[in-house]
């Protein structure tokens, strides 16, 4: 739960988090030669390409860092604004959060991938006949690979998006089978400094539950939401033996600032070097980086084990 697009904009990726995904692809014709239409199966319906797109706009961190993944980055023209990975990125002021069609249009895009359908954009650009990809954020890690594989097909890079899903797959597999189970070791994920957090049901959660941790907000009041927000006492009270700070680039938290907080100084976590600090877009986007994720968390397991 999804980036980040920066955690300045944190609740609105929580709202993303909790969305569907795009399912199964099908295709029709192959893109590879750009001669033939490709037929796409998105959150938004069978999104047609005519043909492999050469000008590509994305409105999401992610799927703009999975189009560089597979080897699109030629076609991609525009980048929404948190877009901030891979660096030579074309970055604009086009906003994912609050899409302007006639912004987007005027990069004359022949495909648009979005995380989300905000402001109308999806049937705005259909309008105008520009083929839209709706591919929301994650819920599952299958469903992660399945968006990578739909942007492989619709840009003509089917065999590299099956090769990074597999690279992806066996990098998280290393990484869970070389650590040692946690044995009950409980942990806090923490998405902004105002103690709004995720349950083990959100994509996030799910990461952390590959190496059994358990997560205490999962019994905190509001958890049915998977974003809870948990006070201060209940936290203290709960003492976890991990705590993961997804809030070090948007809100300037780290195991300094931590232990300032009235009560935070003698958490196991903090006593016992337990505090990870994380960097925000990684730790929130459903992309190729997922694997670096994975292995921050096994790395941290390992050391309190």
């Amino acid at each position: 739960m999804r980036p980040v697009r920066t955690l300045g904009a944190v609740m609105v990726l929580i709202i993303a988090l909790t969305t569907g995904c795009g399912g199964d692809t099908g295709t029709s014709g192959d893109t590879s030669s750009g001669a033939q239409a490709v037929t796409v199966q998105a959150a938004n319906g069978a999104v047609t390409i005519p043909a492999r797109p050469k000008r590509i706009v994305s409105l999401s961190p992610t799927h703009t860092e999975t189009l560089f993944a597979i080897g699109a980055g030629p076609q991609v023209v525009a980048v929404d604004e948190y877009s901030d990975h891979p660096p030579n990125a074309p970055k604009t002021k086009l906003s994912g959060f609050e899409p302007n069609a006639e912004a987007v249009i005027e990069y004359k895009p022949d495909l648009v991938v979005v995380s989300d359908d905000l402001n109308g954009i999806v049937k705005a650009l259909e309008k105008v006949k520009i083929p839209v990809l709706l591919e929301p954020a994650a819920n599952r890690l299958d469903e992660a690979y399945d968006e990578i594989r739909d942007l492989g097909k619709a840009t003509g890079h089917a065999a590299e998006a099956d090769k990074l899903v597999a690279d992806m797959q066996a990098s998280i597999k290393r990484t869970v089978d070389a650590s040692p189970k946690a044995k009950g070791l409980s942990y806090y994920h923490e998405l902004d400094n105002q103690l709004h957090t995720v349950t083990s049901k959100t994509f996030i959660g799910q990461i952390y539950g590959m190496f059994g941790l358990r997560n205490i907000a999962d019994e905190a009041e509001g958890a049915s939401s998977g974003y809870p927000r948990l006070s201060r006492e209940y936290l203290v009270e709960q003492d976890p033996d991990l705590i993961f700070l997804a809030d070090t680039k948007c809100c300037g938290q780290s195991a300094e600032t931590l232990a300032k907080r009235p009560g935070f100084k003698n958490l196991r976590a903090v006593d016992g070097g337990g505090v990870i600090e994380l960097d925000d877009s990684i730790s929130s986007r459903w992309g190729p980086r997922l694997p670096e994720f994975v292995k921050v968390i096994g790395d941290a397991v390992q050391k309190v084990q």
